[in-house]
Order: structure tokens, then C-alpha cells, then sequence
């Protein structure tokens, strides 16, 4: 293959993956509490010195570059706007920190998503996975089916004259969340809770999803056009290489 072909084909392989994680957006554009994932590029090195044969500014015919390729998937954690949905079991944080929530494995994991649901045991789960619903102490959330309940200020269910706080929960970095699934996160270093002044989570509303269709359509159409480039570069290297062997044979 040559060099050049080398390139656009690589240049290809990177715009066709940056499609699959703006199509993955797209699909999640009414997921609530999605984060959209934002790929990052990078200029990569010739071969020869990714493969020690060279060294980067030896202004060999080496040192002229390898293309790109896909050096990360961050997170955009920006938070999305506030949909009133009326729903009791609905919960939206408004400012910082994430919801506890409880995988069957027992694994906790932090979720921005607060379409919640109450099953037949009253226990408070998430409509995606069933994960249970913790409290601040990192218990589970049940509620009495047959009483009433409300939210009062700052996140704090009260019920038959019990109050529980539901759990919030900030990471020290959002760089230490991965993402799980669509809506939900794990922290690779320590949570503390969210202070009691600075809780804010309201019910009968849903945070949406952070992608906007605009942006993502546009970058849609920026990158096919940049595949589609790539690909006319690799047909149109592969025409000059045939007629070359054409006139090697003939000669």
C-alpha cells in the first residue's frame, strides 16, 4: 500500500468511528440524564518511529506524519434542561451532585437520571436496569404504598413521619466517572455527599438529555463529508497505482 493510500485510510477509519459515537448520541437524545461522549483526535507519528525505527524530527522521510487516530472518549458533562413531567417519582438535581443507585450485583454506581418508579415491594428503582434507589446513608429507598409521601426541601422524603434523605452524592473529579450504560457512571476514586445547604432536587422533573440535535446533525454532516474525502483520496491513489503497473507491464 502506499504511503498515501496508508493515510487516507486511516484518516477513513477515524471519521467512520467518530460516526458511530455521534450516532450513539443521536440515539440517546431523549434518554434523561444521558451525557454525551465527545471523541478526541490526535496527529500520530509515521510508522517507523511508533515502531523504534526512527525518531520523531530526524528529517528522515520518516518524520511526515502517520495521520490521526483516537487517543480518548471523554464525557460532556453539561447538565441538560429541566422537563416538567408532573410525575411524583420523577426527580431532577438541580446544580451539582449525582443520584446513588444500587445494581443487583450490588455494585453502586451515580446517575443523573431520576425517572423512578416504585415496585410491587415499595422499593424506589430506576426504570432502566431496576437499580435500587439509595438513600444518603447508602440504604435502600422503601416506601409504604398505602401512605402518602412528599418531597420536602433539600431531597428529603417524608413519609408516616419518617424522613430520608435520597442520596447525593459528588465525585472529587468528574474525571474519575466511567461511563456505564447510558445514564449511569462509575467512580473510580472517592464520592462524598452533597452538603445539606447545597442539595437541590426537585420533584415532578426530569433532567433531559445534554445532546443537542442541532450540534450533533452538524457534525454529522462534517464528518461524512470527510470519510466520503477519504475514501475518493484511497480510489483515486488506487486508479494512479493501476495505471502505473499498466505502464511497468508494457514497458
Amino acid at each position: 500500500m502506499s504511503y498515501g493510500m496508508y493515510l487516507s485510510a486511516e484518516g477513513a477509519k477515524v471519521q467512520a468511528k467518530r460516526l458511530e459515537f455521534i450516532a450513539n448520541n443521536l440515539a440517546n437524545v431523549e434518554t434523561p440524564g444521558f451525557k454525551r461522549d465527545v471523541p478526541t483526535f490526535q496527529a500520530r507519528f509515521a510508522e517507523a518511529i511508533q515502531q523504534g525505527q526512527d525518531y520523531a524530527g530526524s528529517r528522515s522521510n520518516n518524520n511526515v506524519g502517520g495521520g490521526v487516530k483516537l487517543i480518548d472518549v471523554a464525557t460532556d458533562f453539561s447538565g441538560g434542561t429541566l422537563r416538567q413531567t408532573k410525575v411524583d417519582t420523577d426527580f431532577a438535581v438541580n446544580g451539582e451532585g449525582f443520584f446513588q443507585v444500587r445494581t443487583p450485583d450490588g455494585e453502586t454506581l451515580l446517575s443523573r437520571a431520576g425517572n423512578f418508579l416504585v415496585n410491587a415491594q415499595g422499593e424506589l428503582i430506576t426504570q432502566t436496569g431496576h437499580f435500587s434507589v439509595l438513600d444518603q446513608s447508602g440504604s435502600e429507598i422503601k416506601l409504604n404504598g398505602g401512605q402518602p409521601w412528599s418531597l420536602l426541601p433539600g431531597g428529603v422524603i417524608s413519609q408516616g413521619g419518617q424522613n430520608t434523605p435520597i442520596g447525593l452524592q459528588s465525585p472529587q473529579s468528574l474525571g474519575d466517572l466511567v461511563k456505564v450504560g447510558s445514564n449511569t457512571f462509575r467512580s473510580l476514586g472517592t464520592v462524598t455527599p452533597v452538603p445539606v445547604e447545597e442539595r437541590n432536587i426537585l420533584q415532578g422533573y426530569l433532567e433531559q438529555s445534554s445532546v443537542s440535535t442541532t450540534s450533533e446533525m452538524m457534525s454529522m454532516i462534517e464528518t461524512s463529508r470527510a470519510f466520503e474525502a477519504n475514501t475518493k483520496l484511497i480510489q483515486h491513489q488506487d486508479g494512479m497505482l493501476s495505471q502505473l503497473l499498466s505502464r511497468v507491464l508494457r514497458s
